[in-house]
């Protein structure tokens, strides 16, 4: 008399080899892309910091000339200096940007690290 199996021999085996091979993945980042560089998570927590901040995202975010990428820029600040990350569509968003953020009361310096879209 022959046993009815809910799983076949080959069956069992390819299920045991697949979720056993599974790896964990890790979240896609590209952070590694730019090893150094300053990330939003290096912001600084101080009031004076954080201000900068806000202020420049409001003026960057206030700006309808600016294309969707430009208004969404990094602005990271850590003791009045202000990093400026993300991509933009071209040169004068770019620079745009920076004259806002130098504008900006307590700002001491900006490393402007915004990169212009190749595809345009």
């Amino acid at each position: 008399m022959r046993k009815t199996t809910l799983f076949s021999l080959p069956l069992l085996s390819f299920l045991l080899i697949g979720f056993t091979g599974c790896e964990h993945r890790p979240d896609a980042d590209n952070t590694a892309r730019n090893p150094g560089n300053l990330t939003a998570g290096d912001q600084s927590e101080t009031e004076a910091d954080r201000e900068i901040t806000a202020n420049i995202r409001k003026a960057v975010v206030a700006d309808d000339s600016l294309s969707v990428n430009a208004q969404n820029v990094k602005v990271i600040t850590i003791n009045g200096v202000v990093t400026l990350r993300g991509p933009v569509k071209s040169e004068k968003e770019k620079m745009g940007i920076e004259t806002k953020a130098k504008e900006v009361a307590g700002v001491k310096s900006v490393a402007n690290l915004i990169e212009i879209e190749a595809n345009q």
